[in-house]
């Protein structure tokens, strides 16, 4: 994809134009797409780093990576998406990448555990992360933790 701009900032960094549109985005797939009524704004945004690809102000990816203690033990990375515009091109996969060495070269560390969709099981064993085997429901949804380190 022509003209993507990769970004990563804490939230007291973030503008205004760019937190709406990182909120539009994970309502839209979400809310919107997955159907699924759920509490976005839930007090964690303030405690992460922000990582997204961008095209003329538009999120096509974006994920939240959190340092180790706020949601597990390890590090982790959440609220994962890639918006419609945004599938097919690859974006996701170095969404993750880039998640990944932020997590290394930042935090200082390589353990990560993150909470997957399941759908996106063998996505995310694509990068090292294995089943815990703690499967449950959030919001509807299937999920199963997992961990890489």
């Amino acid at each position: 994809m022509d003209n993507v701009v990769w970004n990563i900032k804490r939230f007291d960094e973030l503008t205004v134009p760019e937190l709406y549109a990182i909120i539009k985005a994970r309502i839209d797939v979400f809310v919107v797409e997955q159907d699924c009524p759920y509490p976005d704004l839930d007090n964690y945004d303030q405690k992460a780093l922000h990582l997204w690809a961008e095209q003329d102000g538009e999120v096509l990816a974006y994920c939240r990576i959190f340092d180790q203690g706020i949601k597990y033990p390890e590090t982790s990375i959440g609220r994962v998406i890639t918006t419609e515009n945004g599938r097919g091109t690859g974006l996701g996969k170095q969404l993750i990448q880039y998640a990944l060495e932020v997590i290394e070269n930042r935090l200082g560390t390589s353990e990560v555990r993150i909470s997957a969709q399941d759908y996106l099981l063998r996505f995310y064993s694509g990068f090292g992360f294995r089943d815990t085997g703690k499967k449950y429901l959030e919001d509807n949804i299937p999920h199963t933790e997992m961990f890489r380190n």
